[in-house]
């Protein structure tokens, strides 16, 4: 594409140094640093830094053309300067149109909510491969193209910045992906990182404290967050979750489920899907999905109660899709989980049962202790922290009040401290448990030796929580960031704390 056609595409003029031979635009990036011969470097002014100051940085890489909502006085730009009413939206726009519109071609389906999107987006990208559909996958775990091998996008966030995810969803187009699966977090819809996408299903999970440094307010976050429900062109809604009613007003063609008949439903909402008969296993669960199309027996071969929720929202999402349900309670039956989702370690006789899980708010860190103690027999351990920065400390409180409630032991760690002081952390979480008039806590600053601490403490008949680190790879501690493998540590532990069990195994 010309500089010429992206320019009239974004309705905008070039403001400076005009370029008379028209240059060949090849891709879009507001990192200066990525910047390749023949791209547009887009000038975004954040938090800490301005765009604008990096123009020579990327011009010396070959940028052919910057873009920017204004030309600062005495900054100077040897190549044509593009101003556009806002550079976030400019970005976004230049990606969509540089790949061709890909999501175009395609049936997309965006998954947001603060707790299961991960989870839904997983199960959902399952279910629809299982019903024989050609099948893509950007989640924050990664990205899949048909094939379903897992590769990593170059960001670490939830979804990538809007060139990534128009590079991801073109090459999933030219993959012969038929359908889409996005999980869309509130950072994407605010920093317009999924504009351009073409959504044809919204799937919203619920909405509980959490990222109130970025939004503000619970209602800057739903008002984030409900973008992608005012975008697509039908809406899969959970109707036990307080905020869907100003989701209504909002959302095309919606269709609401409900986890479990007897739960609170929201006044004057009828689910169209809900599940009784609920039966808890060791490792899986057993419900009735009752829908539009009948009732059916259901089997997922995951712990936690409140996969269910996850499940049925998974399965209304296809079905909106297009796939017949039968294929997809099939292919329900065959689910192999997520990483860091409620995910058990190998289990030798004499061994505690241990789990790693991503839960790291306290609403979901309350139903995952809840889940996991249906189903054990003696002892609940859980390990957790919380993250530093200015990362919603308000939690921290909470958290640890939750954790008390729920768990006959605490241990509380580290999680992505950063640069705010591990104590600090520790002692608002303590003192969530204090408040409520508990003393089942302890505190053990390094996250390893904290996991050690639990599983060398915990029996047979127990459990161990790993909660929230999850799947995540790497350990943010003040300056540092280190690898992590919260699964290895786990039966590094079990090896270590519990060798004759281990040796037994062999």
């Amino acid at each position: 594409m010309r500089l010429g056609e992206l320019t009239a595409e974004l309705e905008a003029a070039t403001t400076s140094a005009a370029a008379p031979d028209d240059p060949e635009v090849t891709y879009v990036t507001h990192q200066a640093d990525w910047v390749r011969p023949g791209e547009v470097f887009v000038a975004v002014a954040g938090a800490r830094f301005d765009g604008h100051d990096f123009i020579a940085d990327a011009v010396e890489r070959g940028a052919v053309a910057v873009l920017g909502e204004g030309l600062p006085a005495r900054t100077p730009c040897p190549v044509p300067y593009v101003q556009v009413p806002c550079a976030r939206a400019a970005l976004a726009d230049a990606a969509a149109a540089l790949a061709g519109h890909p999501s175009r071609s395609m049936t997309v389906l965006g998954v947001t909510g603060t707790d299961g999107k991960t989870t839904v987006s997983c199960l959902t990208r399952h279910l629809l491969r299982g019903a024989g559909r050609s099948v893509g996958l950007l989640s924050t775990i990664g990205y899949e193209l048909s094939d379903g091998v897992l590769r990593q996008p170059p960001t670490h966030f939830t979804t990538p910045e809007a060139p990534q995810v128009q590079q991801i969803l073109a090459d999933m187009r030219a993959d012969g992906v038929e359908i889409v699966v996005v999980e869309t977090s509130s950072h994407a819809l605010a920093l317009d990182r999924v504009r351009g996408v073409d959504f044809d299903v919204a799937v919203w999970t619920n909405l509980t404290a959490e990222h109130l440094d970025f939004h503000g307010t619970m209602q800057g976050y739903f008002e984030h967050k409900s973008l992608l429900v005012s975008r697509a062109r039908a809406s899969v809604l959970n109707a036990q979750d307080p905020w869907t009613p100003q989701l209504v007003p909002l959302a095309s063609s919606p269709v609401f489920y409900a986890a479990e008949e007897g739960e609170e439903v929201i006044a004057g909402i009828e689910p169209g899907w809900w599940v009784t008969d609920v039966v808890e296993g060791p490792r899986d669960l057993r419900f009735t999905v009752h829908s539009p199309d009948g009732d059916h027996p259901a089997l997922l071969p995951m712990i936690g109660r409140f996969n269910v929720a996850n499940a049925v929202a998974a399965l209304a999402a296809g079905t909106r899709a297009g796939a017949p349900i039968d294929s997809l309670l099939a292919a329900l039956s065959r689910f192999p989980g997520v990483a860091g989702r409620m995910q058990m370690t190998t289990r030798q006789p004499g061994q505690p049962r241990v789990i790693v899980d991503f839960a790291h708010t306290p609403p979901s860190l309350g139903k995952a202790l809840q889940t996991v103690r249906v189903t054990t027999q003696g002892r609940l351990w859980v390990v957790l922290g919380s993250a530093g920065g200015p990362r919603d400390p308000g939690k921290r409180a909470p958290l640890g009040e939750v954790a008390s409630a729920y768990a006959d032991h605490v241990v509380l760690t580290e999680e992505d401290h950063r640069d705010t002081p591990l104590w600090d952390i520790l002692g608002e979480m303590k003192r969530g448990a204090r408040d409520a008039g508990r003393d089942n806590v302890v505190c053990v600053p390094d996250r390893r030796e904290a996991i050690r601490y639990a599983v060398s403490g915990a029996g047979e008949h127990d459990t161990v929580l790993l909660a929230g680190k999850g799947p995540e790879e790497t350990l943010e501690r003040d300056t540092e960031t280190i690898p992590w493998n919260e699964m290895a540590e786990a039966e590094a532990a079990l090896t270590a704390c519990h060798p004759a069990a281990a040796a037994h195994s062999g």
